[in-house]
């Protein structure tokens, strides 16, 4: 019987291989450098999300800019 770690992180796998990284890698940019400005972020993460970037990656990207508190 596979723990439910093993089937996350194989299902975080296929994710990653199946969608469209350099859409996922734009949607993080843009993200980020809206984080730099004043803009207002949500629209922002859910273009992100629906882009399918993670839950890590978008904290990932947000952390780099605010830091960690």
């Amino acid at each position: 019987m596979n723990s439910i770690r093993t089937i996350q992180t194989e299902k975080l796998k296929l994710l990653k291989a199946e969608r469209n990284n350099e859409a996922v890698n734009l949607a993080l940019d843009n993200l980020r450098n809206a984080a730099k400005s004043d803009h207002n972020l949500m629209p922002f993460i859910l273009t992100a999300v629906e882009e399918y970037a993670t839950l890590g990656e978008i904290a990932d990207c947000m952390r780099n800019v605010f830091g960690e508190y």
